[in-house]
């Protein structure tokens, strides 16, 4: 799976330059990853419908009434009906650069676009278009690359990054009385109907839908909360159209994924779980952190159990691999109940006494969780 995104947190690093002139005190030459940029405006014309675009690149699902939302990481958003599942049927892609992550309330779907939180009105999936934006108010990020070459320095003043191109980068530098300029490396990683029959039933006007364990968009009444590295940003959506940014909150560093269960809001971490109390969902309110060891952990809730998995090979650290279930029965003093040594867990989700694990190289597993000390030896698929 490709890397994910990655914020603008100056990381620098040194390269080596070849100086041939007295020009070379000012300039650098190397082979590197130049950006390639969209302007702000064409970014913000950038939402269309399209048909037959297959998937590439695979990111975060999102399931709501009886239609399937899998966004196309930072491309766009395929939408299928799922009222048969034996037979999904692919009904319209949506072109949105920067999608990462979604969250639907209603029949309104909120989704990042860079450096924007976009409204789309997705009640007519044969009509879906934006009602709404609200500008700059997320982190700049950069997509990532697939080589070991140094990135060139971004300039946000030109646009959003939304690829790379390797070339020969020639930049001017300040003088130094060391031969080591820096530059940009990229920063931290976060982590990883024309062909369509039949009518629409639509996208309802009630509830919300549901996002998976990997999901840092979640919605509770009408409040949005969007969670980046360090920061948890919550908006009143009361009126749905026109977020009302009502402050940030810090629960910590290397914040992963959000997962929302009644009144509770649980983070996964690099190094634990961290429990908030929403139920003043405009006021979090921290109840307590459960540390782990070093590793990306997606978490997920059921009743009083909380199940996380570890990984390692990743930018998260650690050397890790294993499903982790805590008893949170006592929110104030979450314990562990049982761990499992797993190969590679990413992704998980729970219906009823099903665990389901995306387990890396090893595949899909299934368990029978019914008694969850015992889950390593119930796995039925």
């Amino acid at each position: 799976m490709k890397s994910k995104i990655i914020p603008i947190i100056a990381i620098f690093s040194v390269a080596t330059i070849l100086f041939s002139s007295c020009e070379d005190s000012t300039y650098r030459e190397y082979e590197g990853n130049s950006p390639v940029y969209m302007a702000y405006d064409d970014l913000r014309a950038a939402i269309k419908a399209e048909q037959n675009v297959d998937l590439v690149n695979p990111g975060k699902i999102y399931y709501k009434d009886s239609y399937i939302f899998i966004v196309e990481e930072l491309k766009g958003i395929h939408v299928y009906d799922n009222a048969d599942p034996s037979s999904p049927l692919k009904k319209v892609f949506v072109s949105l650069p920067g999608v990462v992550d979604i969250s639907i309330s209603g029949y309104i779907l909120y989704a990042d676009s860079f450096v924007d939180l976009v409204i789309l009105d997705v009640q007519n999936i044969d009509n879906i278009h934006e009602v709404g934006r609200v500008r700059d108010i997320l982190p700049y990020t950069v997509p990532p690359v697939d080589n070991d070459l140094p990135m060139a320095y971004v300039d946000e003043e030109k646009g959003v990054v939304i690829e790379w191109e390797v070339k020969t980068i020639r930049e001017k530098i300040h003088n130094d009385p060391y031969p080591w300029p820096v530059y940009y490396k990229g920063g931290i990683m976060f982590l990883d109907a024309a062909n369509a029959s039949g009518a629409s039933s639509g996208v309802s006007g009630s509830g919300t839908g549901f996002g998976g364990s990997m999901a840092r968009f979640g919605i509770k009444d009408k409040v949005l909360y969007i969670v980046d590295q360090s920061n948890l940003k919550v908006f009143d959506i009361t009126n749905k159209t026109n977020p009302a940014k009502m402050g940030d909150f810090y629960p910590g560093w290397n914040i992963e994924t959000m997962f929302l269960s009644g009144d509770n809001m649980f983070l996964g971490t690099t190094t634990g779980m961290v429990i908030y109390d929403i139920s003043n969902p405009l006021v979090p309110k921290s109840r307590v952190f459960f540390n782990h060891a070093r590793s990306c952990d997606p978490v997920i809730v059921d009743d009083t159990l909380a199940y996380v998995t570890l990984r390692s090979g990743t930018t998260c650290g650690g050397t890790v691999n294993c499903l982790d279930v805590v008893n949170i029965k006592d929110l104030s003093s979450p314990s562990l109940l049982a761990t499992f040594s797993m190969t590679n867990p990413h992704g998980l989700g729970k219906n009823g006494d099903l665990l389901f694990i995306c387990d890396g190289s090893a595949g899909l597993k299934i368990y029978d969780a019914s008694d969850p000390k015992t889950i390593r030896n119930k796995l039925i698929y």
